[in-house]
């Protein structure tokens, strides 16, 4: 087995997400507090003083709350693009960044590393795929739609990551104010159900052994809803090509999802 995956939280009140092989640990995002991220790393029987390094997406609260904590506590670097590092306001304490460019690969132990570019509301959004022994995982979430180069990048995964953030329904009529209504609807905003189960039935490849919906609202979306409208669009992919679905998994704002092995 060579990757270990597992989303430690998803949603509004924080991301991460741990990667890792036998060499090498790596945290995606950090936007739950140290506390938190340890003990969820804990309840899924992964520790917290392996990482090699923290790579960060975007600047949002969600995706960073803990990140300058989790760093100097765990004593290790943060991978992070110029743009986004210069809009976040860091401790002093903080040192020890590697700055890396959408679209070129890096590699941090025996995992190589590919940023690419994402439409959302953030100084550099990125979203990841991480490769090592043959083996690919996809993490992209916080997009307001799919560009050719998402639908490019997530080919050949054996994990993927992808958001399914709200129903377009439940989101026009709850309580949200109009402005803010908007701006999740809008290019730079988040994907709704509707948009993913178009991708994963016209544009997906199928090879993921595992998907994994992330980033659902809480108050725009239902697990229930999100997982009807995949399988839905994954059957209507499987009726015209060989193959049978990938294992269907939706990640939680509470708790980690199982650590998938590849």
């Amino acid at each position: 087995m060579s990757f270990r995956v597992c989303v430690l939280g998803s949603g509004s009140r924080g991301n991460s997400a741990l990667v890792a092989t036998e060499r090498t640990c790596l945290l995606i995002d950090a936007g739950l507090s140290k506390k938190e991220t340890c003990a969820r790393l804990a309840a899924a029987g992964e520790r917290a003083d392996r990482f090699d390094a923290i790579l960060i997406s975007h600047e949002h609260n969600d995706h960073i709350n803990g990140l300058q904590s989790l760093a100097l506590g765990l004593k290790v670097p943060v991978y992070i693009t110029s743009a986004t590092h210069d809009v976040i306001r860091w401790n002093p304490k903080m040192n020890s960044f590697v700055t890396f460019v959408p679209g070129e690969k890096f590699t941090i132990g025996d995992i190589e590393i590919t940023p690419f570019s994402i439409p959302h509301d953030a100084a550099d959004p990125v979203a990841f795929t991480c490769q090592a022994e043959g083996l690919k995982i996809g993490l992209v979430t916080d997009l307001g739609y799919i560009p050719e180069v998402v639908k490019q990048r997530v080919r050949d995964c054996q994990c993927l990551i992808f958001e399914s953030n709200h129903d377009l329904e439940m989101l026009k009529v709850g309580p949200y104010p109009w402005y803010l209504k908007q701006r999740l609807m809008s290019r730079h905003g988040h994907l709704s159900n509707h948009a993913t189960s178009q991708f994963l039935s016209a544009d997906f490849d199928g090879q993921a052994q595992v998907l994994v919906l992330a980033h659902l609202s809480e108050t725009n979306n239902h697990p229930a809803i999100a997982r009807l409208v995949a399988e839905e669009a994954l059957a209507q992919r499987a009726s015209v090509q060989n193959g049978g679905p990938p294992k269907l998994h939706l990640a939680s704002q509470s708790a980690p999802t199982p650590v998938f092995r590849f």
